[in-house]
């Protein structure tokens, strides 16, 4: 996850804390020295949406073999006894879990900071409330354009109203709340129309999302943007973070899942802004690029533990079995191992990459769905041979 108004403007909020900070350099197993990683649980399979990208090949039906609430609490307890400062509540529809709200509550009894990622349509008043009175963080909700095209994307009409009401709600209750958007050729061309929204709704936060190819998203391998295309949505992400900085207004602008954005964004401003690019280039180094099995793991709704949400065809345990802790740290599972110093296993352009300290080989589960390598290149770097430094 990259702060584009972190390093465009130098603002501070609660995440630039865990990704940019002295005490992240060297850690394997977390976020910061003495803490372990921000944990994505996929706390239940069942959706009321049938997004076209989604990971976790969701619908609305049950799946038995989820974690009971017994089981779930000694799993909080687990990451509590971790140190693991985040608890994102994912699904499918983490609020067609039943006892979602006494989970999120007991996390953060815990000491934990739950947040929430959800489509935002089963974001009613009351929900929104105790919510916001238990301390839930953040609640994502994730919309993939304008209106019909969003529905589309999401496979039920009436999606985009029904999550704008929730996002409404959320902001009329002081719920901290913001958007989530993956980016693919279907709405790429929805950017400006998004940040438009994010202004006239009030909205303080939006993550754009590069898609992964997992779970349904890996049939949309030939729907993601082309590179020039990345590289347009960033210019673009770029100018409307300014614009908002520039004029007083206060929002925080993130990418997500594509490492390159990071140094995208310091050889721009390095031609326009030298001094305030050295300071990016810090933070990104400080940053440490993609930290699938560092300082970001994810438990499905069986409790086996992956790398990450998108990757949940590598497991390395599970918590019904064994503590969170004991399976991040155990060094006998051979992936989660090169994942904490993985520079000498890749191969292709990533290999060759001088950028290799500020993005470390970028996200793997793409490499793997188009490669069928792990170790290989990730194939929606953007970059060009020159910028890369690429030999040959």
């Amino acid at each position: 996850m990259i702060s584009v108004t972190k390093l465009l403007c130098d603002t501070e909020y609660f995440g630039d804390s865990l990704r940019y900070s002295q005490d992240s350099q060297g850690q394997v197993h977390g976020t910061t020295a003495g803490h372990g990683p921000v944990v994505v649980w996929n706390c239940t399979r069942t959706c009321n949406l049938k997004c076209r990208h989604c990971y976790s090949n969701s619908e609305a039906k049950d799946y038995e073999g989820e974690l009971t609430t017994g089981e779930a609490l000694r799993f909080i307890d687990s990451l509590a006894e971790f140190k693991v400062p985040v608890l994102l509540f994912s699904g499918g529809e983490p609020l067609l879990r039943k006892d979602l709200l006494q989970l999120a509550s007991y996390a953060a009894s815990k000491g934990i900071r739950p947040t929430i990622s959800t489509n935002g349509t089963l974001l009613e008043p009351d929900t929104v409330n105790f919510l916001k009175n238990i301390g839930v963080g953040y609640v994502g909700v994730s919309l993939d354009g304008i209106g019909e095209n969003n529905d589309r994307f999401r496979g039920r009409r009436g999606a985009f109203n029904a999550a704008l009401k929730g996002i409404r709600n959320c902001i009329a209750a002081g719920q901290r709340v913001g958007l989530r958007f993956t980016i693919n050729r279907n709405n790429y061309k929805d950017l400006n129309d998004i940040f438009d929204l994010v202004e006239q709704e009030d909205i303080p936060r939006v993550c754009f999302y590069h898609l992964v190819y997992a779970g349904r998203g890996s049939k949309m391998v030939e729907e993601d943007v082309t590179r020039q295309e990345a590289r347009a949505a960033l210019d673009l992400i770029m100018d409307r973070t300014l614009d908002f900085y520039r004029r007083g207004l206060k929002k925080e602008i993130l990418t997500v899942d594509n490492h390159a954005d990071g140094v995208y964004i310091y050889l721009k401003l390095k031609k326009t802004e030298p001094v305030r690019a050295e300071q990016a280039l810090k933070l990104l180094r400080l940053n440490g690029g993609n930290r699938t099995g560092v300082a970001i793991g994810a438990v499905d709704w069986y409790g086996n533990v992956h790398p990450d949400q998108f990757t949940q065809n590598h497991t390395f345990g599970n918590v019904k079995e064994r503590k969170f802790g004991d399976i991040w740290t155990d060094a006998g599972q051979p992936i989660l191992a090169g994942l904490k110093n993985r520079r000498s296993l890749l191969k292709g352009r990533c290999a060759q990459c001088r950028w290799l300290d500020i993005c470390n080989g970028n996200f793997r589960a793409r490499a793997e769905a188009v490669t069928g390598d792990f170790w290989e290149y990730d194939p929606a770097c953007y970059l060009t041979a020159e910028e890369i430094g690429q030999k040959n």
